[in-house]
Formats: C-alpha cells, sequence, structure tokens
C-alpha cells in the first residue's frame, strides 16, 4: 500500500513496513493458565522468571507453555486443563482436582511469568524436567525448551539430553532455586546467555 501525496500528485510515498499478528494476548490467554497444581496441593512448587529478547529487554506478549509428568513420572491423561461451558463457550477454569499437567502463562508488562505446579518425577533415564513451548512476536516459529530442576546432580549428570549440551550453556536449561518450592527459569531468545532450544525431527 502507498501513501499519495496530493499536494504533490507526482510524488509516492513508501507506507512505513510494519507486523501483523500474530496477537497472542487476543483469545488465548485464559484465567488462572499458570495455575496447574491443584488447589491447595502440599507438595506445589512455584516457577518464575523473565522472557527477553535479544537485547535483553521484556516480551510483555509472549506465552510460555508448561507440559510436566507428575510426581511419579506419569504424564498426565486427564481432560479438564481448560473447561468451556458448552452453552455459551464461555471459559469455566479448572476443575482444581485433577492434575492436568499443562498451562499456559502470558508475561505482564514487565515480561514476567509465574506458574504454580508439582514437581515432576522421573521418567525413563532422564533427569525430572518439564516441557516448554515458547510464543513470542518475532518469532515465525514457536520455541521449545525444557525446565530441569536443581537438587540432584547425579540424575542432571546422567540425563542424555544435558550430557549433550556444552558445559557453558547447561545453566541455561536448569532453574535455580530462589527458596523453599520456588524456581527461577528465565528465556532468553537470543545473544549472550541464550537459552538452549530443542528441534525436533
Amino acid at each position: 500500500m502507498t501513501k499519495i501525496d496530493t499536494s504533490r500528485p507526482e510524488t509516492v510515498l513508501p507506507t512505513p513496513s510494519h507486523t501483523v499478528g500474530p496477537f497472542y494476548g487476543h483469545a488465548l490467554p485464559f484465567p488462572g493458565g499458570g495455575d496447574i497444581a491443584p488447589i491447595g496441593h502440599p507438595d506445589t512448587i512455584t516457577l518464575q522468571g523473565y522472557v527477553s529478547d535479544g537485547e535483553g529487554n521484556p516480551l510483555p506478549d509472549a506465552f510460555v507453555e508448561l507440559w510436566g509428568a507428575d510426581p511419579h513420572g506419569n504424564v498426565p491423561q486427564v481432560d479438564g486443563s481448560i473447561r468451556r461451558d458448552p452453552a455459551s463457550g464461555g471459559y469455566l477454569g479448572r476443575n482444581g482436582v485433577e492434575f492436568t499437567g499443562w498451562g499456559r502463562i502470558q508475561t505482564d508488562a514487565n515480561g514476567h511469568w509465574t506458574a504454580r505446579t508439582l514437581r515432576p518425577g522421573p521418567r525413563g533415564q532422564s533427569a525430572p524436567y518439564l516441557s516448554v513451548c515458547v510464543f513470542a512476536r518475532g518469532l515465525l516459529v514457536h520455541l521449545y525448551t525444557r525446565i530441569y530442576l536443581p537438587g540432584d546432580e547425579a540424575a542432571l549428570a546422567a540425563d542424555p539430553l544435558l550430557s549433550r549440551v556444552p558445559d557453558e550453556r547447561r545453566d541455561t536449561l536448569i532453574a535455580r532455586q530462589q527458596g523453599e518450592g520456588t524456581y527461577r527459569f528465565d528465556i532468553r531468545l537470543q545473544g549472550e546467555g541464550e537459552t538452549v532450544f530443542l528441534e525436533y525431527q
């Protein structure tokens, strides 16, 4: 599309370029998206962090999706992460009892996200981890990574995926404990300290 200067009909000015979508803040967020653990569960942990771009600036319109096994290492097969009213299609919320292992969190104006879930148990030869999918502006394809939790150094050292990651980048996949049951995991899309992302084939 071009803009025409009517005072000088012979001059045609280009319209400034801009990105149109995707707009992740529309229709995708839902109330309580980060409240993955059942209400009042005694083994709930809190994960929090920031999503930032290649220059270290926070992304206020990113999404972080989490999937995790239950504390026994079993992947939940429970429906109900996003229950909807069959008549209106409106969001009803989680049932608050079943653990689905899945959540979707939109970052706030500071690029911060928070989720409450259960600490996953080990699966096979892997150390306990949560699968992560990141959606953000400027990404034509969403990104996958993992969050490993500290505490069992032997399991982390033996993990098949972590053992393939160079030592200097391994820390980008391991959350840092901030207190009892609270962990921080920042996601850097590019640049210094870039998070290790996974490509599935």
